[in-house]
């Protein structure tokens, strides 16, 4: 009982990352960056803690999975970051739930398994469901705004399909540690790229702003990830697959209760749709927990 309430605990963390994104006012790199500085900083304290060892032999032998994975992790989050501030929370969380229906059509050509026939009707089906979101979004007043943050949630979901499979090939290292190394590698990957881009800026932060980038770095990625893998080795796979769906729940009823941002029927048939496709075809293959273990990356 306690592995699944600490499990469902950080499905509500990652369910309500888009309302503070939305009091954020930095560009959505910079917001990606201190993210994943204040969390690694965070799960490397527990790591301390936990005395948990990093051999670095084993680091060298993943470390081109590693640094590809902290790459895409980190434009993952810059998209995702786009999509809350250009669309609802609701249609910018859908959209990225494309990600498993990704994972599934390129699972064939990436890691050589077989598609079998449910994955594919689920396939279609999530891919349904998506097409309706975008015609119900296209329906609304702000419909290129919408359409807008969807195509950026779309990219997210992309950027993290890649990272599901790439992290297949990541072998002899535990969950915890593979997302703090993902975490360092993407937080310089960000730093790297803001610099670039004409660095940052603190002195526009607003009071709020700040608060809501430490509650993003603190909970929604060193508490959140903390409580995901620690709750996650008390489950098996079929219980974290069925409550991982709390996640984007949460983001749809935060997105209605907080901002008011009611979904449409067109757009609440696609989500049922959606999330009922990536829910079966993930469910009844989901028979080991670490088949799961980097979903909330």
């Amino acid at each position: 009982m306690k592995s699944k309430l600490m499990f469902i605990l950080a499905m509500v963390i990652f369910g309500t990352i888009g309302i503070f994104v939305r009091y954020i006012n930095l560009e959505s790199s910079e917001i990606a960056m201190l993210r994943g500085l204040i969390g690694s900083l965070f799960l490397l304290l527990i790591s301390l803690i936990r005395r948990e060892k990093m051999i670095l032999s084993t680091v060298r032998e993943n470390l081109f999975p590693l640094v590809f994975s902290g790459g895409v992790l980190a434009g993952n989050w810059i998209f995702l970051f786009e999509a809350f501030k250009h669309t609802t929370i609701a249609n910018a969380t859908l959209s990225y739930y494309m990600a498993p229906v990704f994972v599934i059509g390129l699972s064939p050509l990436v890691l050589k398994e077989k598609i079998i026939p449910r994955k594919v009707i689920c396939l279609a089906a999530a891919l349904v469901g998506m097409l309706l979101i975008l015609k119900g979004s296209s329906q609304s007043g702000a419909a290129g705004n919408d359409l807008q943050g969807i195509a950026w949630g779309i990219a997210a979901a992309a950027c993290y399909a890649s990272l599901m499979l790439t992290n297949k090939f990541i072998k002899s290292m535990n969950g915890m540690t593979t997302t703090l190394l993902q975490l360092a590698i993407a937080t310089v990957v960000l730093f790297c790229y803001v610099n670039l881009s004409g660095g940052i800026y603190f002195s526009g932060l607003t009071p709020t702003a700040v608060i809501a980038v430490m509650v993003l770095g603190l909970v929604h990625t060193g508490l959140g990830f903390f409580l995901f893998f620690t709750g996650m080795k008390g489950l098996n796979g079929q219980s974290i697959a069925t409550l991982s769906y709390i996640d984007p729940i949460t983001a749809l009823l935060a997105s209605f209760l907080i901002f008011g941002e009611a979904m449409n029927g067109v757009q609440m048939l696609g989500a049922v749709l959606l999330l009922g496709a990536t829910f079966l075809g993930e469910y009844k293959t989901a028979k080991q927990p670490e088949l799961v273990s980097d979903e909330h990356i």
